[in-house]
């Protein structure tokens, strides 16, 4: 049965502390509660850091942002077999070659593993720290998912979503920590990147495998993890690499540039989030 209640105090540290030995070096980055293991350690400690000191509490019944989810994703069903669904649908693919496929639009070159190795480490390794935090904040808040309030079509197997909470996001999570260092890295970019970054995660909503608290709650969580990441001296070595890569292949007239981007910019800029009443 879904829980949609945190732990009582007494219990809250043990199971906070449990997740944080379980985390290790397990990356939640597939779809739903599914792990995959990192080829490559995050830049920070175990327990150097603690997100839900900095995340909000997950909405709860009574709480008008826990109404205001319900009222969302009741409305976002509507986008069902339209193009922004299908977007949704793809962007549930969370693999690395699927990422590098989303953002490549938003840089102006085609990424690849092949062809930015070094820009794929050190996203996967920063993406290991704030994956492992999202994991830490689901496991503490427990909320349950949208559909098991309200009914309606969910762009992907609930059966992928039923071993991890609602809250935060972790495609979020993974989507922004992608944004971030992509915008350090094509700081030209800057707009485009984080327009995606922030289509990314509105998918998640769009789709019904999260409530749109948990897309804001998965952005606060990548932005928080990677200020600490971004003091190490190992992430700024590797960052610089990953920048001359990006430069060189920005710069190759023989990189090939990504096709359907007009397209594409057309579903991200638009508006999903239905007009509320204040």
């Amino acid at each position: 049965m879904p829980i949609d209640i945190l732990p009582s105090p007494v219990t809250r540290r043990p199971i906070r502390t449990a997740a944080i030995v379980a985390s290790g070096l397990l990356v939640a980055f597939a779809a739903g509660g599914s792990t995959a293991k990192s080829d490559n350690p995050g830049y920070l400690s175990t327990g150097e850091f603690d997100v839900t000191h900095v995340l909000e509490p997950a909405p709860r019944k009574g709480d008008p942002r826990y109404e205001t989810d319900r009222i969302i994703f009741r409305a976002t069903r509507k986008l069902f077999g339209t193009p922004r669904w299908q977007l949704a649908t793809n962007d549930a693919d969370t693999s690395r070659p699927a990422l590098m496929r989303d953002f490549s639009c938003a840089v102006g070159v085609a990424l690849t593993p092949e062809t930015a190795p070094l820009t794929l480490r050190l996203i996967s390794r920063a993406g290991a720290d704030t994956a492992a935090q999202t994991n830490i904040a689901k496991n503490y808040y427990r909320r349950a998912r949208p559909y098991h309030q309200d009914k309606g079509p969910v762009c992907q197997p609930v059966a992928q979503l039923a071993d991890s909470y609602d809250y935060p996001s972790g495609h979020t999570t993974w989507g922004w920590t992608w944004a971030l260092i992509l915008t350090e890295l094509a700081p030209d970019r800057a707009g485009p990147i984080l327009r995606r970054g922030r289509a990314y995660g509105d998918s998640r909503f769009v789709c019904g495998a999260h409530n749109e608290s948990a897309v804001e709650g998965g952005m606060l969580s990548a932005s928080a993890t990677m200020a600490l990441v971004r003091t190490k001296p190992a992430f700024q070595q590797d960052l610089a690499a990953a920048r001359a890569e990006i430069d060189r292949l920005r710069a190759d007239p023989a990189t090939p540039r990504p096709q359907g981007c007009a397209a594409e910019e057309a579903l991200v800029a638009q508006r999903v989030m239905p007009k509320l009443d204040r």
